[in-house]
């Protein structure tokens, strides 16, 4: 089944893996550095299907950190389209690009020079939901206004239009792991009183607003994903049920693709990370509710004879791996080369297995 092509919109994949979009914090001025293109030239040569190019922000206040990737300007989309022309003559797998709003947790410092930290030099006010903290030590947002909310559906609008642009394959919008669109879905982080916060439908405003825009820029050339949140592990947070019913919107609106992830509302959740397929069984329950939308799943999905077994039982048409890629950026053809699937091995490699 891994190895089993998959039709997402008009792009055909020819297996079920797809490499995750995971935050590099190496960008300059949020434009793509050397290190991208190593980075990313590796993984579109690694045997999987589909590459995701990391969390990419519409805005500068919709940062994580100041070394993010962006795409709110023309230097952004020039770059990223000489990127993208790189990645595409390496090998010409859908190369997918995740837009995304920090909210509340951005203005931090990149991870590996303090890890949940927010920045004290070099700053910026950050916008959520609700007035929030994201943690004891950090500061509030500001609370959006309707104007604000106006900006980030045109900010999240713009940045489609230059992913279109750019030659992207398609665009995945980031509602999970506790970013902005997953701020105003989460009743822990939603508190507002007007149309963008208490009733489900309420919170679900702002994120099917945006889908509703992406979906005119990506037509049916373009694939439109996903990423959602099934559950926030919280006794008062989004349950199975409230996702399922928002997934079954999402695909009204045509969203090509969900990834279901969970937790990351609040850094300590019920989440247990260390469990091998953290989230298929989510995955299956909303596969077997909704059908001719493409489910895939995240986390810890790299035990392959677990993954065939948990796809041959359809529980998921595709799987998003991400860290075992940098581990070991060909551990994938390896497999492939054990099940005879020569096609994903460069040419150039074949001697080597």
């Amino acid at each position: 089944m891994i190895f089993k092509n998959l039709k997402i919109g008009n792009k055909n994949l020819q297996n079920r893996i797809s490499v995750s979009p995971m935050c590099q914090y190496s960008a300059n001025d949020g434009k793509p550095s050397a290190w991208h293109y190593k980075h990313l030239g590796s993984l579109v040569c690694s045997g999987a299907s589909m590459v995701v190019v990391e969390s990419t922000a519409v805005s500068k206040v919709g940062r994580i950190t100041n070394q993010d990737l962006c795409l709110y300007n023309l230097k952004h989309l020039r770059e990223l389209k000489k990127l993208v022309k790189y990645l595409k003559n390496l090998n010409n797998i859908p190369i997918i690009i995740q837009l995304s709003h920090s909210g509340k947790k951005g203005s931090s410092h990149v991870p590996w020079i303090k890890s949940n930290s927010s920045l004290k030099k070099n700053k910026w006010t950050t916008i959520s939901s609700s007035k929030i903290k994201k943690d004891e030590f950090w500061p509030y947002p500001k609370a959006a206004n309707k104007k604000e909310i106006n900006q980030i559906l045109y900010d999240f609008e713009r940045s489609a239009f230059f992913a279109k642009r750019a030659g992207f394959d398609g665009i995945e919008i980031h509602m999970a792991h506790g970013y902005l669109i997953h701020q105003f879905l989460s009743p822990i982080s939603n508190i507002r009183k007007d149309d963008y916060g208490g009733s489900i439908s309420n919170r679900n405003a702002l994120p099917m607003s945006i889908v509703h825009k992406l979906k005119k820029i990506t037509g049916k050339k373009m694939i439109l994903g996903a990423r959602v949140t099934a559950s926030d592990h919280l006794e008062k947070g989004i349950k199975l049920k409230e996702s399922l019913n928002f997934i079954k919107l999402l695909k009204k609106e045509g969203i090509n693709y969900v990834c279901i992830s969970s937790g990351g509302i609040k850094t300590k959740t019920k989440l247990n990370t260390k469990k091998k397929g953290i989230r298929v069984s989510f995955a299956k329950n909303i596969k077997k509710e909704i059908s001719n939308l493409v489910i895939g799943t995240t986390g810890n999905l790299s035990d392959l004879k677990y993954l065939e077994r948990v796809m041959k039982n359809k529980c998921i048409d595709l799987a998003f791996i991400g860290r075992p890629f940098l581990k070991n950026p060909n551990w994938l053809l390896s497999h492939a080369h054990k099940n005879g699937e020569l096609k994903f091995i460069p040419n150039q490699y074949l001697r080597a297995f």
